[in-house]
C-alpha cells in the first residue's frame, strides 16, 4: 500500500483544514488507517484511527470533539476534518496503514506510511 497525504496549510488560530490520505494498492479498502502527528523536536503521536469499514474509530485525548477522521473506501482515501485548531496542534501529520480488521492506535503497529503534510496554525 502507498499512501499521499495532503491538505496541509498555514491556518489561523481557531480555523479549520480538512487532511486527505489516498492509498493506493489491491487491498488498500481493508486497511486499518491512522493519523498520527509529529512537532519539531517531540516523538511522532496518534491523533485518530479507523479500522477498515469505519464502524470503530479512536482519538486521542487532545483533539476529541475537534478533529473528526473518515474514510471513503470506494476512494481509498482517508480524511481528518479539524476544527477549532490551536498552536499547538502544529506538526507534520502522517497517515498510515496496517492489513488488519482492527483498529490501532499504535505508532509501532502500522506498516505503512505516508510522507506527511505539515499543518501550521498561527497564534
Amino acid at each position: 500500500v502507498q499512501l499521499q497525504a495532503s491538505g496541509g496549510g498555514l491556518v489561523q488560530f481557531g480555523g479549520s483544514l480538512r487532511l486527505s490520505c489516498a492509498a493506493s494498492g489491491r487491498t488498500a479498502s481493508r486497511h486499518a488507517l491512522g493519523w498520527f502527528r509529529q512537532a519539531p523536536g517531540k516523538e511522532r503521536e496518534f491523533v485518530a484511527a479507523i479500522n477498515w469499514n469505519g464502524d470503530s474509530i479512536f482519538y486521542s485525548d487532545s483533539v476529541k470533539g475537534r478533529f473528526t477522521i473518515s474514510r471513503d473506501n470506494a476512494k481509498n482515501t482517508v480524511y481528518l476534518q479539524m476544527i477549532s485548531l490551536r498552536p499547538e496542534d502544529t506538526a507534520v501529520y502522517y497517515c498510515a496503514a496496517q492489513y488488519t480488521i482492527r483498529v490501532i492506535t499504535t505508532v509501532g503497529l502500522y506498516d505503512y506510511w505516508g510522507q506527511g503534510t505539515l499543518v501550521t496554525v498561527s497564534s
